[in-house]
């Protein structure tokens, strides 16, 4: 992904979630998706659709060791 899609992406988020700490970070040997940051904690990664359609995918794990 360009640095103008990823800025694009990363304002989306950012409103979406109401949280200015969001932070993507492109992925040095994948160029279709960027890694999704909240401060320094790594929490998912944004690909871009395979139909290319200018559609993204943001994927969240969720381990059992994060909930109480």
């Amino acid at each position: 992904m360009d640095e103008k899609t990823i800025r694009k992406i990363e304002g989306h988020l950012r409103g979406t979630f109401a949280n200015a700490r969001i932070a993507l970070h492109p992925r040095p040997k994948q160029k279709d998706s960027c890694e999704v940051y909240v401060g320094e904690e790594f929490i998912g990664v944004v690909f871009q659709d395979e139909d290319d359609d200018g559609s993204f995918m943001f994927e969240m794990a969720i381990l059992a060791e994060d909930l109480p």
